[in-house]
């Protein structure tokens, strides 16, 4: 088979829509690492956002007598996804007001730094990246989603606005607030560019 026989994602689902297991697990294959992906960046927790793409590929499984193939099924998939996310975010902000920032498992707190230069410029790299993905976690839903969706998915804003079916200036006006919040929140000297 070469990649121009590959089945369609439509095709694919409306097989999987009779019962074709087959076809939904290369649907899952095609579609798990952009979703997880998206998830870890919306939860900010690795194990949740397995856990919500999994509540999401299930989720998708039962609903596939409700999924319209005009419409492209990743952008079907990630609503579904975004709806298990915000449901798992909520929990999360239960368990940070309880807990505060740390995470319930600090299995890496014992970890000792390379005392080199590169482990130092890589640390920095890290604290960075992290710092970041803690922000985006904390934004308000409607801000996270937009900001995901567009900057790190690669959709456009139009794309975001069917994902999340609100218009494309809701989308325009939430990636700006989204990006303004970001950068009044995070630390100046670990904000890139320093």
């Amino acid at each position: 088979m070469t990649p121009s026989d590959d089945p369609t994602d439509g095709d694919l689902a409306q097989r999987a829509g009779r019962g074709d297991e087959r076809a939904y697990a290369l649907l899952v294959g095609r579609h798990k690492d952009r979703l997880y992906g998206l998830l870890r960046r919306y939860l900010g927790d690795p194990e949740e956002a397995r856990e919500a793409a999994h509540e999401a590929f299930i989720a998708a499984w039962f609903a596939l007598d409700r999924y319209n193939p005009a419409r492209p099924f990743d952008a079907w998939l990630r609503t579904i996804a975004i709806n298990k996310a915000r449901d798992r975010g909520r929990r999360l902000a239960f368990r940070w007001l309880v807990f505060g920032d740390r995470p319930l498992d600090d299995s890496g707190a014992h970890e000792q730094p390379d005392p080199s230069p590169d482990a130092e410029a890589a640390l920095v790299e890290r604290e960075r990246l992290a710092m970041l993905e803690r922000g985006i976690a904390r934004l308000p839903a409607p801000l996270k989603e937009a900001l995901l969706l567009t900057a790190l998915e690669g959709h456009s804003q139009q794309q975001a606005a069917e994902i999340l079916g609100v218009t494309v200036k809701t989308v325009e006006t939430r990636i700006y607030r989204a990006r303004k919040t970001l950068s009044q929140t995070l630390d100046p000297t670990l904000r890139p560019g320093r």
